[in-house]
Formats: C-alpha cells, structure tokens, sequence
C-alpha cells in the first residue's frame, strides 16, 4: 500500500510568548516510511511534532499537508489524514478505556453518519495490537502510566490515518512494552503503508526502527538521512556533547551508539 498524503516544512519559526524555539526549519517527511527525531531536551522536537499536527501556529513559514499550508486546512479534514498521540495527553475525568479508545473514530463521523460495524472493528483491532482489550471496561484514570499509554497509542491506531505523528510514545513503558510498540509502529508501515514520525529519546531504538532518521539540536535540523549513513561519533559529539563509539548493532546491524562517560570502564574504581 502507498501512502496518499505528504507531509513538510517550510522556513518555520516556532516559538512560545515571543520565544524563539525553532528557527527556519526545512524538512520533508519521506512518505510511507518511519521517521524518527532526536536530540537532546529542549532542541524543538516535541515543538515541530506539534506544528506538523496544527497544534502550534507558526510565528513564520508553514507546514505543508498535501502541499497546502495546514494552518488553512479545516480541522476535520485534517484529523482525517493525520493523527496524533501528544506527549501528555489528558484523558475526560471518570471515561472507560473503550470509550477513549472510540474517539478516534470521531474525524470520521459525518453529521449524518452513525456508529458501524467498520468503527467497532478499528477499535477492537487497535485495543487487540495494544493488547488492552482486557481493560475496556476500566476507567482510564484507574490505569497504571504504562497502562495509559498503551490506551493512547491504541487512540491513535483507532483512527486509521495514513499520517501518525507520536512524541515519545514508549514513556512509563518498560523495555518489553518499548519494543512492542515500536514493532507495532513497523507492523503498522508495512501493512498499511502508514507514513510514521516518531519523536524519540532512546537513540539506539530510534537508529534500530528507522527508515529515516532526523538529528535535531536548537531548533535545526543538523542530519538527516538513513541512520546508517548520518549517525557517526562526531555527530553524537556535536548534538549530544557527548563522546561515544558507533559499532554495528549485533541485532540489526544499525548503529549502535555506545557513551564514553569520564571513567572509561577499566579506569573505574570500585
């Protein structure tokens, strides 16, 4: 399956009460693929993410959904296109699991379309791939973090969009869950042709998962490009100002970021 809609940036600056966070930013979003964005806190990655979902205006420039300026685009046909999973979302006081979970159902809804066997069935199969079908009837804020989050992304799996946008979709999650969603998020690509972008911290899961990677530091884009051939020891130094050894990941052969703290490990003092 290909992916319809495309997704880009143009010289955007962002920012928040006169604050500038992200300044003449250019990116296009390979169609069809899994982008993942790094870099360090506070370099404009979630901040992007938001702009891409119209959840921020631009102070300049604009974001491009099929090549027409979002910010223009009316709410609902953007929703239909595009989903996103925040990173903080906030859930109605006392709603069940189920009913969160439908609500991604709602940007197909027209004013005269009713609940249909297509709705039931998106929800069940995206409660399933998350595996929270056994916590439908739960209330959500009753839930543990990794609970919760797993409730989110199957939200955002709910609604069928040919876009998904996710910021840090594997927080409260432990190294199990993490693995299973970003699977999932592949699953996902290959078989729906979805086009994923993923903010991410965990480096090594972002070089393992991605088919494209984009490497952020204060509010620019410093590398893009397959993880293979952009991520070096020098460009981890630069975004990070952290020393490390790239080597080849023994699973997947992607890079394998290894830090170099002040004591090397036979330096170390017991």
């Amino acid at each position: 399956m290909t992916a319809e809609h495309t997704l880009s940036a143009r010289e955007l600056d962002l920012g928040y009460d006169g604050h500038p966070v992200v300044e003449g930013l250019n990116l296009d979003i390979p169609p069809g693929r899994v982008t993942m964005i790094v870099g360090p806190n506070a370099c404009g990655k979630s901040t992007t993410l938001r702009a891409m979902a119209r959840l921020l205006a631009p102070s300049s420039g604009a974001i491009l959904l099929d090549g027409k300026d979002i910010q223009k685009t009316p709410t609902k046909d953007v929703a239909s296109v595009l989903g996103i999973l925040p990173q903080t979302p906030v859930a109605p006081d006392g709603i069940i699991v189920s009913d969160l979970v439908g609500r991604g159902r709602y940007p197909h809804q027209g004013w005269l379309r009713r609940w249909t066997a297509e709705d039931d069935a998106a929800v069940a199969e995206a409660m399933r791939a998350t595996s929270v079908l056994d916590l439908a009837s739960r209330p959500v804020d009753a839930l543990s973090g990794g609970q919760r989050q797993r409730v989110w992304i199957a939200m955002a799996l709910a609604q069928r969009t040919d876009l998904l946008l996710l910021d840090e979709p594997t927080t409260y999650l432990d190294v199990a869950h993490q693995l299973e969603v970003l699977d999932l998020l592949i699953d996902l690509n290959a078989e729906r042709g979805t086009t994923v972008v993923v903010v991410l911290h965990d480096l090594n899961l972002a070089c393992r998962y991605a088919d494209h990677l984009v490497a952020m530091r204060a509010g620019k884009v410093m590398a893009q490009g397959k993880p293979g051939e952009v991520v070096t020891a020098e460009l981890i130094g630069d975004i990070f100002g952290m020393r490390c050894s790239v080597v080849p990941d023994p699973i997947s052969g992607t890079p394998l970021i290894v830090p170099i703290g002040r004591h090397r490990a036979e330096g170390m003092v017991s």
